[in-house]
């Protein structure tokens, strides 16, 4: 984000003026702006019947969305439920039942992020989940059918595939159709009908089985056909299109504060799915909260499948009791997602921090009361203590959603439900397959101990994010309003720097490099940014050519925010970096070179082959050479070849790391020659150097970076009046370069 500007020494330019107003319309909003997305500092909340009149928004997208998820758990409740009658007819044991369970799982974590790049363009999100609705529903009646574990595998497979849109898209929509001010509510009602199916799935086994008699083949198809018939009653959805109550709101009230009424024509520099997707990794409280979602699906599939092996072996309950068994449990977490609605609202306007320290400490809470459970030895002192956990539990899946959907902008909230899914999935899986080995090696009690400690684990790891989600959710408003700003800036002729970085910290895994820095370059200058070995020169640069991404801060070009852009499409863009001593491929010859910075810039053979002798013409000594091997040029010749890559590419920006280091003062005099030539022409050019004599002579303005921050930011000529950074050893270095040239 972009943090309050250094004072300028002697630089007056308009594109820091403009990067003055982006900072201000965003300090002025961004207290406005939390209140927009129901971060209020008080616990005053309204009725949700009168909210959502007031707001005039329908219960049917909650209502079509519920009966999806209800159907949705028919088939998955149904196999933990007839487990041990389905492992006999197929004559299988435990381990083969919780491997096809792992096989399962690995097929839904693999679902949700090609659903969420499905639906990355375009408002077709409702139709995604419809699709996917009706296959799920005609898998759940061919489970029926299979007559193998191999068949029995792949409807698992096929049916994990399909339940990815219930994972990447619904709460997207839900967060989509509702205001802020009552989306705990609606998760946590969403999240009950999800318990519902619960409820309903084991109800309807007990049914089918205990009063029709019908076999597990006979469930399986029963549940298929009602599936099918339910998901009727979605068919009305629709998309409402990415952040109606949250983005698209903060990004009005840009236009509101200037009195604009018109839109913006400019276009965004929009992330692909893989970089939205490795952007949602970066952001503290998502990482956290998604390691913390894998641990609870390690326990949540498994833990199914183990209480019903556990219900049989220890208490001797029969298909349908456990049947009624495990709807009691999903009824209690019903009632406990009921009472948690309002108290959840309250606690996310009050302060979002504590609606994550609550959910840790209820997945402790229900994960001691499983393994009390488990070694009761009265039955109904069993029955209590997993009930006591049901409700517990019950309350995670809306919390851990609010806590990850609300501090990243609208438009990657299917990609953070992919995430969501893939995590979950990929805990099941090794949930399933420890489980397994537990159960078969130290039976009930070793899988007791096994959950119990990895769900603490868990706990811990979900509380620990709530320190980072207030900062979190800041960083996207400030996101989104700065973007909208910048944006109606440049659509009225405004001027920003062409590149600005603010704020930018970036860190070697536990070491960290940069601290907060700041730097901008206009259209068409020449900065110099010294230092001395260490300081972090060459780790800002990876920043802006995309080979490192920053932990904090932002990185714009030409006014759109390219941070987690990749580094490829940053020279698409115009970026093009040298780097000192890494410019040139050793192995291949000098055309060799040239050719392939060509393909970089997607030119016709023609063009290539006349910008090759372009450069040849510049550079002579890389003609007579053509032929050789860039690892036997000398070091000029090589830095020669590698300040060919502008000529080439002709980029908007040219970063150029440590040009003269090691080379003889008449070569280094060559390549500054062709440097400011290049800078003739237009491209704005940022040079890193050691050397103050080389870089003063050269540019008109510097930056000087000292462990890690940028100390200077000013003329070049001032900056040999600051004995305190041009420490004498800097200095001497600089004297003996001058001395030689």
């Amino acid at each position: 984000m972009l943090p309050d500007p250094p004072k300028r020494a002697h630089r007056s330019t308009p594109g820091v003026g403009g990067l003055d107003e982006v900072i201000e319309t965003r300090d002025e909003l961004k207290a406005a702006a939390r209140a927009t997305l129901g971060v209020t500092g008080d616990s005053q909340t309204g009725g949700l019947r009168r909210q959502l009149k007031e707001h005039q928004t329908s219960v049917y997208p909650l209502f079509a969305l519920g009966i999806l998820t209800i159907t949705d758990a028919f088939q998955g409740y149904a196999f933990s439920v007839l487990a041990p009658d389905i492992a006999r007819s197929l004559g299988i044991g435990f381990g083969a039942i919780a491997g096809v369970a792992a096989v399962k799982g690995i097929a839904v974590a693999l679902s949700p992020l090609p659903v969420a790049w499905l639906s990355q363009r375009g408002q077709r999100r409702a139709l995604l989940c419809l699709v996917t609705a009706v296959g799920w529903a005609v898998l759940t009646l061919y489970t029926g059918l299979v007559t193998s574990l191999l068949g029995l595998m792949l409807i698992l497979i096929a049916d994990g595939l399909t339940t990815g849109s219930v994972a990447a898209l619904h709460a997207p929509l839900l967060m989509d159709s509702y205001h802020p001010t009552t989306r705990v509510r609606v998760i946590s009602v969403y999240t009950a009908l999800n318990r519902a199916g619960e409820v309903i799935s084991p109800l309807l086994v007990f049914v089918l089985a205990g009063y029709f008699d019908l076999t597990w083949r006979g469930v399986f198809i029963a549940l298929g056909v009602v599936a099918t018939f339910s998901t009727l009653g979605s068919l009305g959805l629709r998309d409402p299109g990415f952040g109606k109550w949250d983005t698209q709101q903060l990004r009005q009230s840009v236009h509101e504060k200037h009195g604009d009424t018109d839109e913006l024509s400019a276009d965004d520099v929009a992330l692909g799915f893989w970089e939205i997707c490795r952007r949602l990794l970066l952001i503290p409280t998502v990482r956290r909260l998604l390691s913390g979602l894998a641990v609870v699906g390690f326990l949540a599939a498994p833990l199914g499948i183990f209480t019903t092996f556990f219900l049989e072996e220890r208490w001797e309950l029969d298909d349908s009791q456990r049947a009624l068994f495990l709807a009691y449990q999903a009824v209690v977490g019903v009632v406990a997602l009921a009472l948690y609605g309002s108290r959840g609202e309250r606690l996310f306007r009050e302060n979002p921090a504590r609606i994550l320290t609550t959910t840790g400490a209820a997945l402790g809470v229900g994960i001691l009361a499983i393994a009390v459970g488990g070694l009761m030895p009265n039955f109904w002192a069993m029955v209590v203590a997993f009930g006591v956990s049901s409700a517990a539990l019950g309350i995670i899946g809306p919390a851990l959603t609010i806590g990850i959907m609300s501090v990243i902008p609208s438009e990657m909230r299917p990609h953070a439900g992919g995430l969501f899914g893939i995590f979950v999935a990929s805990g099941t899986v090794a949930g399933a397959l420890l489980l397994g080995s537990v159960q078969s090696e130290y039976g009930s009690v070793g899988s007791i101990v096994t959950f119990a400690l990895v769900g603490i684990i868990g706990a811990v790891v979900i509380a620990g994010a709530g320190k980072y989600i207030n900062d979190d959710l800041d960083r996207m408003i400030e996101q989104v309003l700065e973007d909208e700003e910048i944006r109606r800036i440049e659509s009225r002729g405004g001027s920003l720097p062409m590149l600005s970085c603010r704020g930018v910290d970036f860190s070697y895994g536990q070491l960290q490099v940069l601290y907060d820095v700041d730097f901008t370059v206009d259209e068409g200058e020449m900065v110099a940014l010294l230092g001395v070995n260490g300081a972090g020169k060459s780790t800002l640069l990876k920043v802006v050519s995309g080979v490192g991404l920053p932990s904090k801060g932002s990185v714009r070009f030409r006014g759109q925010d390219i941070t987690y852009l990749d580094a490829e499409r940053r020279v698409d863009l115009g970026i093009t970096q040298i780097p000192g001593g890494k410019a040139v491929f050793g192995p291949m010859t000098v055309v060799e070179n040239l050719r392939t910075y060509g393909h970089t810039a997607k030119i016709s053979r023609r063009q290539l082959d006349a910008k090759i002798n372009h450069c040849l013409h510049v550079f002579p000594r890389l003609g007579e050479r053509r032929n050789s091997l860039a690892a036997q040029l000398s070091g000029g010749e090589q830095q020669m070849l590698a300040l060919s890559k502008a000529l080439i590419l002709e980029p908007r920006l040219l970063v150029i790391d440590e040009l003269s280091l090691g080379l003889a003062p008449v070569i280094v005099g060559q390549l500054l020659d062709m440097v400011r030539d290049i800078n003739a022409q237009g491209t704005a050019v940022v040079l890193v150097e050691q050397s103050v004599n080389i870089a003063l002579n050269l540019v008109d303005h510097a930056y000087f970076m000292e462990k890690g921050e940028m100390k200077f930011d000013g003329a070049a000529k001032e900056l040999l009046g600051r004995d305190d950074l041009l420490r004498a050893v800097f200095l001497a270095g600089s004297a003996a370069m001058e001395g030689t040239s």
